[in-house]
């Protein structure tokens, strides 16, 4: 028991990022033990709030109902509506009716934004100041209200309606003389957030605007809360897992401490799209089986050719998803990205395509051969990279989301389109197949 005291105070001491850390790495029952002996101290709150939601939530349902409460009603609203989005709706409604009436109308007002908009994502503690009040005011309000707010990093001045008339320099205000009003020291140009900004649109505002908070307004501009630069970090780290994974066809839920089952459950069904695509390609290949079967070098200019053009095609994919996903393209850009993918897939073609259509010559004496293989080289290129725009572009109009799926499409139009345009050359251009 001694020992774990020891434990316990040198825990106590570091920062709630590293004791959700811990908390990660340990199991089950330890895991809710330390938290338990956390919550005593009135430490438990905030590194509950510094792990994945989904890991809070089921560590907080490990653990007395009374002190998971508290415990939530510890925690700041943003962290705690994470982890009540992660538990079944009758479990959240168990909740909420448990907690204090001010504290429930917060996070119920929060859990009816969707997440992924800057609603779900933002905190409604800020302290909004009055546009009437003198620097002196301002400044007691805000030592007063330092313990609620998320962050003090700037100061928001509203009028009687709550709308949110401009931004206060800490600086200046703690400059001014005590009596001087907000509104000589406001700053009118304040960058701020729509509620129903998706979030991908709150991280460009603030990689643009290189601020530490935006404030998040309503349609009718009053002030509702706030976002700070951590929120956007998680964003920013779950939107290039997101990307990441999807090129790769692999379910974003899944980790490296995902149970094998859980695995193989997640990602057969992208294997089997795989295996079906695969097949297609296959289909191709045996329609054209006597073609092969007569020009053996085919079997391993099909792979060539093939190859190329998925390696060109995901490179044009990597820059337009890219691109996506920092609002760097704009719809109207479509027809004008093609055409430049088209004009790369015929520059590279000609070049890559001489090249294979001179070492095929040189390899089997035929310059028909050569002529297919360079003529097959330069149709793949050009669908390559016209495909990698057409599909990224054309899931995106569906409403999915182009990383993850590109890859797999990609993969097909280029095997299919590939094998088969070099069989039709070698068809029209070989002796013996006329």
């Amino acid at each position: 028991m001694e020992e774990k005291k020891v434990v316990l105070r040198d825990l106590l001491l570091k920062h709630p990022a590293d004791i959700a850390e811990v908390l990660s790495h340990l199991s089950d029952e330890q895991a809710s033990d330390l938290l338990h002996r956390l919550y005593l101290r009135r430490a438990a709150a905030e590194p509950l709030g510094e792990m994945e939601p989904e890991e809070s939530a089921e560590l907080l349902s490990e653990l007395d109902r009374t002190e998971a409460i508290k415990i939530l009603s510890r925690m700041d609203p943003d962290d705690a509506v994470d982890l009540l989005e992660e538990l079944p709706e009758a479990e959240q409604r168990k909740i909420l009716s448990s907690l204090g009436r001010k504290e429930a109308e917060v996070l119920t007002d929060l859990l009816a934004y969707p997440p992924d908009t800057a609603g779900g994502l933002m905190s409604p503690e800020v302290v909004a100041l009055s546009l009437n009040m003198t620097a002196q005011e301002a400044i007691d309000l805000l030592r007063r209200r330092v313990e609620e707010a998320e962050t003090v990093y700037y100061a928001y001045a509203v009028d009687e309606q709550g709308q949110l008339q401009g931004v206060l320099s800490l600086r200046d205000l703690a400059l001014a003389q005590p009596e001087t009003r907000l509104s000589s020291l406001l700053m009118r140009e304040v960058i701020s957030v729509p509620v129903e900004a998706d979030v991908e649109e709150v991280a460009r505002l603030f990689d643009k605007y290189n601020y530490y908070a935006l404030p998040v307004i309503d349609s009718e501009r009053k002030l509702l809360g706030i976002i700070t630069i951590d929120d956007v970090i998680d964003v920013i780290r779950e939107e290039a897992t997101e990307d990441i994974y999807g090129m790769a066809s692999v379910p974003i839920e899944e980790r490296v401490d995902t149970t094998w089952l859980s695995s193989l459950r997640m990602r057969l069904p992208w294997l089997y799209v795989r295996l079906g695509t695969a097949l297609l390609a296959a289909v191709v290949v045996g329609v054209f089986e006597e073609t092969i079967a007569k020009v053996a070098a085919l079997a391993v200019l099909m792979g060539v050719i093939a190859g190329q053009g998925g390696s060109a095609g995901m490179q044009t994919v990597t820059i337009i998803t890219r691109g996506m996903a920092l609002g760097e393209l704009e719809p109207r850009r479509g027809w004008r990205l093609l055409a430049k993918e088209a004009l790369l897939g015929i520059v590279n073609g000609l070049v890559i395509g001489a090249t294979v259509g001179i070492i095929t010559y040189l390899w089997k004496g035929d310059y028909l051969l050569g002529v297919a293989a360079c003529l097959a080289m330069l149709f793949v290129l050009v669908v390559g990279g016209v495909a990698g725009v057409a599909i990224p572009l054309g899931l995106r109009g569906l409403g999915k989301d182009p990383a993850l799926a590109s890859g797999i499409f990609l993969t097909t139009v280029t095997d299919v389109l590939g094998f088969g345009f070099l069989f039709l050359l070698a068809r029209l251009f070989l002796p013996g197949f006329k």
